[in-house]
């Protein structure tokens, strides 16, 4: 073939011009993974110091909503707990402190609506809500107070008025008739009425119980150890729509599975927990994924659901790195909207994360 001597500069030119749309390309994966994978730091007036500092590793399923709630400056102590109404559109966050009211009431939106200034609560640690689908929802708390009030689980109205009291208020203990707690961590509230509770943040019980709809004990694991089915801190309990009762076992780093029927244990997930114990567990609307809180690590997992039979072992997906000192402690999610909201001890503060992917709905 004769030489032309024009091919050789058209052939530089097509060069530089890929040269251009790769060097281009590259920079905008890299502002996109700055802006997904990046720490986000920016400030909101009146807001904590710590509280827009993140990172996302891993798949990016959630990112924080900057605008909740409207006044942090509300949060005037150490925030322990939250619950979600996703048919009212209501946030329940519980808090400690001498001075604090004890539950502070927003609008999934982020407006406040008010507060519990109670004196039937002594120190909140779970909070969950439950019928939330009917015309009276009530909001149970965990209570795990030393005083004359303490050691109990309470079943408020959505205004904080008491309804009813589990428990022996102000006495510890482990009796079943009746019913005796210490330190209750957490309750879940099955849609079918029947409880679920992991009794022991600390005290003599490291107990899971079930209730009956007529709050009578159907099967109960209660022995404090690190062999199958037995539980060193329980502290936080959900149940999927498979019969499946997840427990995230604190003080022995795993997550325990049982048979919600029976009491049957299912399996353990531990492998993903060898540098921080799970504190808290929940399952997001579409069942894909296990949210778990890592609160000495200021970590916030997502973890691979198994398939209904399978237990296996856990698989992180995706992980919201929190800054140092944050401390999360236990969440909730909105059934309806899967956002995701985080109570912080250290930050003093509940967080709102939702959905995120690009250009379509999460879930």
């Amino acid at each position: 073939m004769k030489y032309t001597p024009t091919a050789k500069p058209l052939m530089l030119m097509t060069k530089t011009s890929h040269t251009c749309l790769i060097v281009s390309s590259m920079a905008s994966l890299v502002l996109l993974m700055m802006v997904l994978y990046g720490t986000m730091s920016s400030q909101q007036p009146g807001g904590s110091s710590l509280r827009h500092d993140y990172q996302l590793l891993g798949r990016p399923l959630y990112k924080l909503d900057l605008s909740w709630p409207k006044n942090p400056e509300l949060y005037t102590g150490d925030v322990f707990g939250v619950a979600v109404n996703q048919y009212a559109g209501v946030v329940y966050v519980a808090q400690r402190g001498d001075n604090a009211p004890k539950v502070l009431v927003f609008t999934t939106d982020g407006d406040y609506l008010m507060s519990w200034n109670t004196t039937t609560l002594e120190k909140p640690h779970g909070i969950f809500l439950a019928d939330a689908a009917s015309s009276n929802p009530t909001v149970w708390i965990t209570d795990v107070g030393n005083g004359p009030y303490g050691h109990c689980i309470k079943r408020y109205t959505p205004s904080g008025k008491l309804l009813q009291v589990l428990g022996t208020p102000g006495k510890a203990g482990s009796g079943l008739d009746p019913l005796q707690f210490d330190q209750p961590a957490e309750i879940f509230v099955h849609d079918s009425g029947e409880i679920y509770i992991v009794d022991g943040d600390g005290g003599m019980n490291n107990r899971l119980i079930k209730l009956s709809k007529e709050q009578k004990v159907m099967w109960m694991h209660g022995e404090k150890g690190q062999g199958l089915a037995q539980f060193y801190i329980p502290h936080s309990v959900t149940v999927d729509t498979a019969q499946r009762v997840w427990v995230a076992d604190r003080g022995n780093k795993r997550i325990q599975v049982f048979n919600s029927v029976t009491g049957e244990w299912l399996g353990t997930w531990g492998s993903c927990f060898t540098e921080d114990a799970p504190y808290s567990v929940r399952l997001t609307p579409d069942k894909k994924y296990f949210v778990v809180v890592q609160l000495n690590t200021n970590q916030i997992s997502l973890l691979d659901a198994p398939p209904v039979g399978m237990i296996g072992q856990c698989r992180v997906v995706s992980v919201i790195q929190l800054a140092d000192d944050v401390k999360p402690h236990l969440v909730d999610l909105d059934l309806k909207t899967g956002a995701l909201y985080v109570a912080e001890i250290g930050a003093q503060q509940a967080q709102k994360f939702t959905p995120f992917s690009l250009g379509e709905n999460f879930l």
